[in-house]
C-alpha cells in the first residue's frame, strides 16, 4: 500500500506514476504540487518566489495510507488514493475538495504526454452551489461573479490572466503556472488545464474574511510598493501628442486655468526607432528642458516604453548577439509587424526583448536609466507588455525561462520587474510603471494595470466597473481605464460629451486617474506618424468643462486619503478599490451587488454607465451608516435607495465620522 510520509512539515506521496507534495506555505495556507514520475522541480518560474514564513504546522501521517495537514485555519486530509480535500479548521466546513472525473479514475489530477518531456495537465475540483467566484485577473465579458463561465488563461491587449480566485466559501486559490490554458469554472467540476507544463503547482489559503485572503495572498506572492506621493493626482495623455511643443503647451494651459495636474503622459513614437528607448531629438529637441520646466509646473513625465525591437535600432544587435531576443520554435527569432517611420502604413517585423532572461533585463533598465530616468522621467508606461502578438505567435515563442506555451503569461511581469528592479537599486523605493499585463505577484513590482485599449461607449464603461473589482480581488491594487475609452469617442459629439463626463466622474474615484484615449478625427492609418484628436478637460464643451474641473479639483483633496490606502495596500494587500463585500462580508445583499464599490473603508462610489440617466439604485451595506455627499443626509446600512444622478455628479456616500468627508465640501460643480 502506497502511504505518505512526512519529512518535516512535507507531506510526500510516491507511486510509480506520480510524486505527491503537500507543505504548508505561510500562515492559514498550504501549496501542493505534483509531478508525473518525478520529485517536482522547484526551479520553475512561478509566483512562489519568496521564502514561506509562519508558526508551525501539525502535520500527521497515518498507516491506513491517509494523511493531514492542520496549518492555522486551514486543514488539508487526503486520503490513501491522494485525493484531497480542505476544510475550515474551527469548523470543519469543507472549502474545496478534489473531484475524481469518474468511478474508475482514483485521482482528480491527470498528466497527458505531449512527447517533449511535458504534459497536458488538469486539475478538477469540486464545484458547490451558491459559490461565487472572483479574481482571476481582467476580463471584459462584463461579469463580476464568474461562476459558471470559462476563463481562458491567454494575455492580450484587454485580457490579463492572473489565475488567482476568491471563492465565496472562504479560501484563495493560485493555480501557480504561467503556462496557456482555461480554467472552467462550471456547475458540476472546477477544472483548471495548463496546455503545456511539467507539473502541477498551486496554493490555496483559508480566510474567515476577503481581507484575510487577501493578505495571505500579498504574504505569498509579495507586497505592493508605497505610490509615489505624486502619482495620486491626475494624469493627462492621448494618442498623441507628437512633439515636445505639443506637450509642453498642454501642461502650461491646465496651469493656467488653474486645473490640477500631476502627470504629462508622453506616448509611443516619441522615438526614432522601436527599440531605441530613447527620445528621437528631431520632435523632442530638448528632454532635459522640457522634463525642467514640467517640474516648475509641479508635473512629472511618464513615457512610453514597448518591448519591441526594430532590426534598424542601436539596441537590436547587441540583443541579438548575446542571444536576449525572443526565439521562434519554427526557427529564427520571433517576429510581427509593427509601424516604422518612413514605412507609413507598411508595416515592418519587428522582433522582443526576452524579458524572462536576466541580462536582458538589466540592459533594458541600463537604456531607460540613460535615456530617461537620468533626465528625470519619473515613470514608464509599459505598453504592449503581454508582449501584443496574436495567440497562435504567442504559443511559438522561446524565452530563455522556456517554451512560450509554458511560461509566456508572465512575460509583462518580467517587463516590469526589469524596472522595478533597476529603480529601487537607483534609490527610488517607490517603483511605479503603468502596465497593460500582469500576472500573479506582479504588485511587488509596482505596477499600475490599466485596461487596455476599449471602446468608448457606455456598454464599455460598466465592463470596466465590473473588470476593475475582479483586478482588485487578484491583488492588484492600482487599476484604471482609458478615461472615456479608448478607440474612438467624437469630443463634438453631445451623447460622446455626456459618457466622458460620467468616464471622468468614475474615473475621479478610480486608483489611478488618467484620461487617455484616440479621438476623432482619428488618423486614417495606424502608422508612426499618427495622432488623434483633442483630449483635455476642455476639449468637451461649455457643459462639461465645470464638471470635469471641479471633478479634478475633487481628486486633488482626495489626495491625502488615496495615500493612506497605498499605506494599507502595501502593509496588507488590501485592494484600493474595493467590492462592497470586502468591507462588509455580513451584508448577504453587498455580495451581489456588481456596479459599486468602495474607495477604500469609507467612500462609496455608484457609478452612471447608463446614457441619459438621472438618478440610480444604491446599496449602503449594513454595518455602518452612511452620509450622502451632495445633501449632508444620514442614511442607515442595509438599506437600498433611489438616488439622484444628475450630470454634475454621480451617487457617492462615505461612512458615518469619517474624516475624509471634508473632501466633498465642493463636489458640485
Amino acid at each position: 500500500m502506497t502511504v505518505f510520509t512526512a519529512q518535516g512539515s512535507v507531506l510526500e506521496r510516491r507511486t510509480p506514476h506520480e510524486v505527491l507534495l503537500i507543505e504548508p506555505w505561510g500562515p492559514h495556507s498550504v501549496r501542493v504540487r505534483a509531478r508525473a514520475g518525478h520529485a517536482p522541480d522547484d526551479t520553475l518560474p512561478g509566483a512562489l518566489d519568496i521564502p514561506a514564513t509562519g508558526p508551525a504546522a501539525t502535520v500527521s501521517a497515518h498507516a491506513d495510507g491517509s494523511a493531514r495537514i492542520v496549518n492555522g485555519r486551514l486543514t488539508v486530509e487526503a486520503d490513501k488514493d491522494g485525493s484531497l480535500r480542505f476544510l475550515h479548521t474551527a469548523t470543519g466546513r469543507e472549502l474545496l475538495s478534489d473531484q475524481r472525473p469518474c468511478t474508475a479514475c482514483p485521482q482528480s489530477r491527470s498528466y497527458a504526454p505531449l512527447g517533449d518531456g511535458a504534459y497536458r495537465i488538469e486539475q478538477r475540483f469540486e464545484a458547490y452551489d451558491g459559490e461565487r467566484i472572483h479574481g482571476l485577473g481582467q476580463h471584459l465579458h462584463g461579469y463580476f461573479d464568474q461562476k459558471g463561465l470559462v476563463i481562458d488563461l491567454v494575455q492580450g491587449n484587454t485580457v490579463v490572466t492572473i489565475p488567482f480566485l476568491h471563492s465565496s466559501r472562504g479560501y484563495g486559490l493560485l493555480w501557480n503556472n504561467p503556462a496557456m490554458g482555461r480554467v472552467e469554472l462550471g456547475r458540476d467540476a472546477t477544472r483548471w488545464v495548463a496546455d503545456s507544463a511539467p507539473q502541477l503547482d498551486y496554493w490555496i489559503t483559508a480566510g474567515d474574511t476577503p481581507a484575510h485572503i487577501m493578505e495571505a495572498y500579498a504574504e505569498a506572492t509579495g507586497h505592493p510598493p508605497l505610490l509615489p506621493e505624486w502619482a495620486a493626482g491626475f494624469w493627462q495623455s492621448k494618442l498623441r501628442y507628437r512633439t515636445q511643443n505639443e506637450l509642453l503647451a498642454v501642461a502650461r494651459e491646465y496651469k493656467e486655468r488653474g486645473l490640477p495636474l500631476s502627470v504629462m503622459v508622453c506616448d509611443f513614437f516619441h522615438w526614432t526607432h522601436m527599440g531605441d528607448w530613447d527620445f528621437d531629438r528631431t520632435d523632442w529637441p530638448a528632454p532635459d528642458a522640457m522634463i525642467e520646466e514640467l517640474e516648475s509646473l509641479g508635473v512629472k513625465l511618464a513615457v512610453s516604453v514597448w518591448p519591441t525591437v526594430d532590426p534598424g535600432s542601436r539596441n537590436h544587435d547587441t540583443l541579438h548577439d548575446a542571444g536576449l531576443l525572443v526565439g521562434d520554435s519554427h526557427g529564427g527569432l520571433l517576429t510581427h509587424p509593427w509601424p516604422a517611420r518612413g514605412h507609413g502604413a507598411d508595416h515592418q517585423p519587428m522582433t522582443y526583448v526576452d524579458t524572462t532572461h536576466p541580462a536582458a533585463r538589466r540592459h533594458l533598465w541600463q537604456q531607460l536609466s540613460e535615456h530617461y530616468h537620468s533626465l528625470g522621467v519619473a515613470a514608464f508606461w509599459l505598453d504592449a507588455c503581454e508582449p501584443d502578438m496574436p495567440l497562435e505567435l504567442a504559443a511559438r515563442a522561446v524565452y530563455s525561462a522556456g517554451p512560450g506555451v509554458q511560461v509566456g503569461n508572465l512575460y509583462g511581469k518580467m517587463v516590469a520587474r526589469a524596472v522595478a528592479e533597476g529603480l529601487t537599486e537607483a534609490g527610488d523605493d517607490r517603483p511605479l510603471s503603468l502596465v497593460r499585463s500582469a500576472w500573479a505577484g506582479s504588485q511587488r513590482y509596482g505596477v499600475a494595470l490599466w485596461s487596455g485599449d476599449i471602446k468608448p461607449t457606455f456598454e464599455s464603461l460598466a465592463q470596466q466597473i465590473r473588470a476593475g473589482l475582479n483586478v482588485a480581488m487578484s491583488g492588484i491594487p492600482w487599476w484604471h481605464t482609458d478615461i472615456g475609452g479608448f478607440l474612438g469617442g467624437d469630443p463634438t459629439d453631445p451623447a460622446y460629451q455626456e459618457l466622458l463626463v460620467r468616464w471622468f466622474q468614475y474615473g475621479t474615484f478610480s486608483p489611478v486617474m488618467r484620461l487617455h484615449g484616440d479621438r476623432e478625427p482619428n488618423h486614417p492609418t495606424f502608422s508612426a506618424d499618427m495622432t488623434g484628436g483633442p483630449n483635455e478637460v476642455w476639449s468637451y464643451g461649455p457643459q462639461a468643462y465645470p464638471i470635469l474641473a471641479a471633478h479634478l479639483r475633487l481628486r486633488e483633496r482626495l489626495r491625502p486619503y488615496l495615500l493612506e490606502l497605498s499605506e494599507q495596500a502595501h502593509r496588507t494587500g488590501a485592494p484600493v478599490m474595493r467590492p462592497l463585500f470586502f468591507g462588509f462580508p455580513d451584508d448577504a445583499h453587498a455580495w451581489t451587488v456588481d456596479d459599486q464599490f468602495l474607495l477604500g473603508p469609507d467612500i462609496l462610489v455608484a457609478p452612471v454607465a447608463e446614457a441619459g440617466a438621472r438618478s440610480r439604485t444604491v446599496h449602503l451595506p449594513a454595518g455602518a451608516r452612511w452620509t450622502d455627499t451632495a445633501t449632508g443626509e444620514l442614511h442607515g446600512g442595509g438599506t437600498t435607495l433611489d438616488v439622484p444622478a444628475p450630470l454634475e455628479r454621480i451617487p457617492v456616500f462615505v461612512r458615518e465620522g469619517a474624516a475624509v468627508a471634508d473632501a466633498f465640501t465642493e463636489i458640485t460643480a
